[in-house]
């Protein structure tokens, strides 16, 4: 035997391990939160000898909607984890190339939106294995807008996205109209094929425009700025981890809280960085910071936004109630003997901070599995494929 022969059968010997100790903790962890399930020692076996025989296996659809649901209740980031249990999981694992991804992406968007009342949902398609990867979704969420120009002369939309745009011209896509709230195509690379880009349906899209509760606040009409945001937030380019088993396209949603569209996504100087304008609407004086021109411009962004859901009856939460509603969180998993993890800087929201009851505990940043993971670059993982 070669040694790089003797070193792949080490890696895959190691790997092997890795599955069975996260599968092991995984079966006995659903075991133990599903009564019904009965005693693990069956199960155990079957994946063991599943393990042996395929460097894999393959979860029950009820694990796969525990495993789901306990890697949101395990994401630290998220504040709105009350409601983990209620996610509807949408399994299409059989699904691995790209047409019928996206056709699935875009069902799972309107399905989300429930006509404004919107439910957490995940889509799970294929997972990787010893055999082959899965499939990969390049869009960070499932509706994005364009960004045309870079980072340092952009001139319309999304900075964010500027990069996801550029790569979509260089796919072939030829733009959209030029305004600031383009759709973005879906990108979507099936097993064993190159990324290839989708357009969004405008009926799997619910947007709102964006309108100040008092109107002509400042002495000029918001209406005519054209804002507007999508209502369904649809992360689409993390992994879904079950078990040792990596889901790479598993698109998740939960609703928005006001704080993201109001104080990050329209407010952020890489972003839309409204403030300045939003200011200059409302007269204040933006010669100096003491002024606090940019603390009012963002209460009455923030505003505009809330009041913008309402009307349209779409649902959204407020920074407020959520910040209470995750200490009921961190309450409710106490009484069950589960620790909480959570990272500060993402728990407490953007705007008023020491307002909400989060601001003033400290939390453990502790990684627990299920989870959903953070992948490399699309481009990275397509080079790594040979695809790019």
């Amino acid at each position: 035997m070669g040694i790089l022969q003797q070193r792949q059968d080490g890696q895959d010997r190691q790997e092997a391990a890795r599955v069975w100790e996260a599968a092991e903790e995984f079966i006995r962890l659903f075991h133990r939160e599903n009564k019904d399930a009965g005693d693990p020692g069956a199960r155990l076996a079957a994946v063991r000898a599943e393990l042996d025989g395929t460097g894999s296996y393959r979860h029950t659809p009820q694990e796969l909607v525990h495993g789901a649901r306990v890697a949101w209740r395990n994401s630290n980031r998220c504040i709105g984890r009350l409601y983990w249990n209620s996610l509807r999981v949408r399994d299409r694992r059989g699904l691995t190339d790209a047409d019928a991804i996206a056709d699935e992406c875009f069902a799972h968007l309107r399905e989300a939106t429930n006509g404004g009342r919107v439910r957490p949902t995940i889509t799970v398609f294929a997972p990787d294995t010893p055999a082959r990867p899965g499939p990969l979704i390049w869009s960070e969420q499932l509706v994005r807008y364009a960004g045309y120009g870079d980072h340092h002369a952009l001139t319309v939309g999304d900075a964010r996205n500027a990069p996801l745009t550029e790569a979509l011209l260089a796919l072939g896509w030829s733009g959209g109209p030029g305004t600031p709230f383009d759709l973005l195509p879906l990108v979507v690379q099936g097993v064993d094929d190159k990324p290839r880009w989708f357009d969004t349906p405008r009926d799997a899209v619910l947007e709102v425009p964006v309108e100040h509760p008092d109107g002509d606040a400042g002495g000029d009409g918001w209406a005519d700025w054209g804002l507007r945001w999508h209502a369904v937030p649809a992360i689409s380019n993390m992994c879904l981890e079950i078990g040792g088993v990596r889901y790479p396209a598993a698109p998740f949603n939960g609703w928005y809280m006001g704080t993201e569209i109001g104080a990050r996504n329209l407010a952020d100087t890489d972003r839309y960085n409204l403030l300045p304008a939003v200011a200059r609407r409302l007269g204040l004086d933006t010669s100096t910071d003491r002024s606090l021109w940019k603390d009012r411009a963002l209460v009455e962004l923030n505003r505009a936004v809330l009041h913008s859901f309402d009307r349209a009856g779409v649902t959204i939460a407020d920074h407020h109630t959520e910040s209470r509603r995750f200490l009921d969180h961190l309450e409710r998993e106490e009484r069950k003997g589960r620790e909480v993890g959570a990272e500060w800087a993402w728990i407490v929201p953007p705007l008023s901070g020491s307002a909400t009851p989060v601001f003033h505990r400290t939390y453990e940043d502790r990684p627990s599995t299920p989870a959903y993971a953070h992948l490399p670059g699309a481009r990275e993982r397509a080079q790594g494929r040979g695809l790019v």
